[in-house]
């Protein structure tokens, strides 16, 4: 089957054979995960593109010039006084550590952007209009005020104010961007009354075009031919629907090839959302888990297809990734950053390895080596994905994947326990495989008519002091066969 991200690169390389995909976010909160799906599906059409003879580049707008909405959870009380001023205009939310609030939640994103290996144009809106980017566009916008309102109403439904304008201009005297009305306009820019009390003047370079507007001009100015976007703005009668018309009947050109993409969803909370707090910011993500994998969850699902997202239970990632590594499945082609080469040892393995060696690499790759054939292919993934293992089971894993060796067990043993563990230490041999261990597990609790769950408990609370733990099999062979025989005859 063509990979969703192959059949968009044929339709944009039948337009033409250079194409810019736009995607943007307005940095008002923690950039999560699901603002990240957007730009992984226009990096996938880039890479799909390229391959096949084309030109493309990733252009990246963030919002810096939007009005903070409301006073977020997240931010102290003082910020109230923020509101409605533009992000780039506001102070950094945490004393200084950024230029301003905008660049506070915009520069760690930035970086982990990097780390997953995506190359981008990086655009922002408070410099492209304070530069002089959108003159032009915000002139022709007053010019034809008219005819845009006709369009948003024929579209949408909706009927603007009397006095509406598209251009939105920053009040000189409280510093808003979403409060001032225009009244009259030349060719530089726009006179102005503000719900403060302030009239005055603004240039072209201070203030923004509305939305839907904006979106459009953006189009122009940076020649858009692509861009994915979620679908609340692909419903009937969304920023899409009337984009179109706009760019078609206003600025005089044709709109970017459209992806509609569905959200992503954290696992029983619902749909991502920076000013709820329903966050898993993406500088975490890519701290704990390899770039290929967090690329790999959203390549290799339709975008139209919403992605429930469980960071606790991401082995089930790893092993399908695993799997489709070995079959060079082309969203693992389109997922790999750099020189990366996977072994046989699973990331589910190396969780229970890392705990057993302490998270130290050369005694892990000793216990692997009761296993597989250790080399340098085995070696270089390892210490790369072992400091995967370590950081994912401390922020994420659940509790029930972390374990510790206990030197002295004191639970309570049954005597059928007791005979099991003792026949089970007498059974095990030196050169098992893991599924041998693990199918003698089934053989001597069989033998001995006890049942295999109260077989495997004994073996959890031999070693654990638990009722529970990894798969027998491979952990039994990774902590050595003569620690385990001596271990359970002791018991």
């Amino acid at each position: 089957m063509t990979h969703w991200a192959d059949v968009i690169a044929e339709d944009l390389l039948k337009r033409g054979d250079k194409h810019r995909i736009a995607t943007g976010i307005t940095p008002s909160g923690h950039i999560h995960f699901g603002n990240l799906r957007e730009i992984i599906i226009a990096d996938a059409v880039r890479r799909a593109v390229e391959e096949k003879g084309g030109k493309a580049e990733v252009i990246y707008v963030a919002d810096t010039f939007d009005p903070l909405r409301r006073r977020y959870p997240f931010l102290p009380e003082e910020f109230e006084k923020y509101v409605g001023m533009p992000l780039s205009e506001i102070p950094d939310p945490e004393g200084g550590c950024h230029e301003n609030y905008a660049e506070h939640f915009l520069q760690p994103f930035l970086e982990s952007l990097d780390v997953l290996g995506i190359d981008l144009i990086v655009k922002r809106a408070d410099q492209m209009y304070k530069s002089g980017e959108y003159e032009k566009h915000i002139r022709i916008a007053l010019e034809k005020r008219d005819k845009i309102a006709e369009i948003l109403k024929e579209v949408s439904g909706r009927e603007v104010e009397e006095d509406w304008s598209p251009f939105n201009p920053l009040c000189k005297n409280c510093g808003r961007i979403n409060s001032a009305k225009v009244k009259s306009f030349d060719d530089k820019g726009a006179y102005y009354s503000c719900s403060c009390g302030y009239s005055g003047y603004a240039s072209f370079r201070e203030g923004k075009l509305t939305w839907r507007v904006d979106w459009v001009a953006r189009w122009d100015i940076l020649k858009i031919t692509c861009e994915p976007f979620g679908k609340d703005h692909a419903a009937a009668g969304g920023s899409y629907d009337t984009g179109v018309r706009i760019a078609r009947e206003v600025y005089g050109f044709e709109p970017p090839y459209p992806i509609v993409y569905e959200w992503i969803h954290l696992k029983g909370v619902g749909a991502m959302k920076s000013s709820k707090g329903i966050v898993v910011p993406v500088k975490d993500l890519v701290e704990a888990l390899p770039p290929e994998i967090i690329r790999y969850i959203i390549i290799r699902t339709k975008p139209e297809r919403h992605i429930e997202f469980d960071p606790s239970m991401i082995l089930e990632v790893f092993d399908e990734f695993e799997d489709a590594y070995r079959r060079k499945d082309r969203s693992v082609q389109l997922s790999i950053v750099g020189d990366v080469v996977y072994s046989d040892v699973s990331f589910r393995h190396l969780v229970v390895v890392g705990q057993i060696a302490n998270w130290d690499l050369e005694k892990a790759l000793e216990i692997l080596s009761r296993t597989y054939h250790v080399d340098e292919t085995v070696r270089r993934d390892v210490e790369r994905r072992l400091i995967y293992a370590k950081r994912w089971l401390e922020k994420f894993a659940p509790e029930n994947l972390k374990f510790e060796i206990k030197e002295e067990i004191e639970v309570e043993f049954s005597e059928d326990e007791r005979r099991f563990l003792r026949t089970f230490a007498e059974r095990l041999e030196e050169d098992m495989s893991p599924e041998r261990i693990h199918q003698l597990v089934y053989e001597v609790a069989r033998e001995l008519n006890v049942k295999p769950a109260k077989a495997f408990q004994a073996i959890y609370k031999a070693i654990l002091g638990k009722n529970y733990g990894p798969r027998a099999g491979y952990f039994i062979k990774s902590l050595g066969i003569e620690w385990v025989k001596k271990r359970f005859k002791k018991v």
